[in-house]
This record gives C-alpha cells, structure tokens and sequence, in this order.
C-alpha cells in the first residue's frame, strides 16, 4: 500500500490527486487530527510526530510514505529517512519548487502557505540552493484554512480574503504561485481568477502524485509488493462531525473514517 500522512484532513488532497493518477494501488491514510496543528508545535516534537505516524502506516501494511504536510516536509524528512532507511519518502515541497522553475518565465515566483511553512524558509533554501537567480516572494495566508474547513468556498469575505493576499505577490510581478498548503487546491478556481488567467499556479498535491507515478514506473520490482486498488482506508486520531463533512469535501467522495488510539497501536 501507499501510505499518506498529515496533521489532519488537507493531505486527502493529495490522496485525491494519487487515486486520479495511479488508481490501481491502494491508498491508506493517517489524519493526525487529535494533535494538529503540527505548526505550533517544536521540530523535535513535530519529528516524534512524524516518526509515529510512519510507523503506523508501516504496521498497516505501507511500502511508501507520502508525507503531505508541509510542516513535516520542512523539519522532519532527514530524520525520518535515516530511521526508515528501506522506504521510499515522498514529500510535497521539493515536486514543488521543481514545477515552479519549469512554468516560471521571469524568474519571480511567488507562495502562499501557512503562517508556519512561509516562516520555517524552506522554499527559499531549496531555491537558493538550486536556483539562486530565482527571486521567491511569500505571503503567509494564515484565514484560508479556517475558511476552507468552514466550506466558504466561494463566499464573498473568502474570495476577498483571496485577493488581498495576492496583492503584495501581483506587485511583484510575479509569474507562478505556489500552493503551499494541500488545503488550498479546494479553492483553486478562486485563487486562479484572483491571481488572473496569466499566472500559472502550482498544486502540491498534484505534483507529489506525479513524482510517486513516476517513481513506480522506474521501479516496477516495488509493484509486486503493492497490493491492487480497492477503497482508500482513511483513519484518523480523532473523530467529529464535521470531520466527515471535511474529508468528503477534500477527497471529492463520500469515505468512511475511521478512529484509532494511536499510542495504543504503536506500543
């Protein structure tokens, strides 16, 4: 199986987006949402959270981790690849950063994120690191998860929300914007109409399930291991209501979630 995990239910974006491009394998998921935000918390506990959520999509059967949390994604993957020495590790940012230099014509790339992955500076070390003449200019949009868990969609203050943040990027003159969320692609017609047709937009989702595609097609001996298709098992850490409305609305589908006592699991 494929394993995914996130802090809470925005990583279902990316489970969308592998069920679009690789539907013959099946997908499990872990949704850490007793303990989100992970972007509050230190990176040595973020790195303990990270480590325990792998391990449970190990124990249920997992051959590679897709970790679909940016904040993960910026603090915790060296550690992680050093404990899981075996597994393959996918993360969102890097895939990223890669679509943004290929689109970019003018070299001005901007990101929207959380106030927690605009602050950690990933995106500018990947950037300085690969491409320095890159000029990369973020906006923290700190509203758009609440609006977006609350389903304002397409409401009025939401998409005004949407242009305000844009503005300091458009001045810019920037070219490409990232999406540095996996909860911002439910909004993503709004945030294309905000930022106009002739901006390109970079959904993380989408480009981590193109990379995972890719990877199974040079590495065809992992398949045997791969369990075939069948419906995605979705757990969480904790379990609400408007959970389930959340999950349907990021997965596109009605989906079963289901609770478990992760230390319990694990120990």
């Amino acid at each position: 199986m494929i394993g995914v995990f996130d802090s809470g239910l925005g990583g279902l974006t990316v489970v969308k987006e592998l069920l679009k491009h690789i539907p013959e394998y099946k997908i499990i998921y872990f949704g850490d949402t007793a303990r989100t935000p992970y972007g509050t918390k230190s990176a040595k506990t973020v790195t303990r959270y990270a480590i325990e959520n792998t391990k449970f999509l190990l124990k249920k059967g997992a051959k590679i981790i897709v970790v679909a949390c940016h904040t993960v994604s910026s603090t915790a993957m060296s550690v992680l690849k050093e404990n899981f020495p075996d597994i393959p590790f996918f993360e969102v940012v890097t895939p990223s950063m890669k679509k943004a230099l290929k689109l970019t014509k003018n070299k001005k790339i901007g990101l929207i994120g959380t106030r927690t992955t605009v602050e950690s500076g990933i995106y500018e070390k990947l950037f300085k690191e690969i491409a320095p003449e890159v000029k990369l200019y973020s906006q923290a949009s700190p509203l758009l998860v609440p609006l977006i868990e609350e389903g304002w969609l397409n409401k009025p203050e939401t998409r005004r929300i949407v242009k305000k943040y844009l503005i300091p990027l458009k001045l810019r003159g920037v070219d490409t914007i990232i999406l540095g969320c996996t909860h911002y692609p439910i909004i993503k017609k709004v945030i294309q109409e905000k930022a106009g047709k002739r901006r390109k937009l970079v959904d993380p989702s989408e480009e981590v399930a193109l990379e995972v595609a890719e990877f199974l097609k040079k590495n065809s001996d992992i398949k045997k291991y791969l369990p075939p298709d069948g419906e995605p098992e979705i757990y969480v850490s904790d379990l609400t209501p408007n959970f389930k409305k959340i999950a349907t609305m990021f997965l596109g589908r009605k989906i079963e979630l289901q609770k478990i006592e992760l230390e319990k699991f694990l120990y």
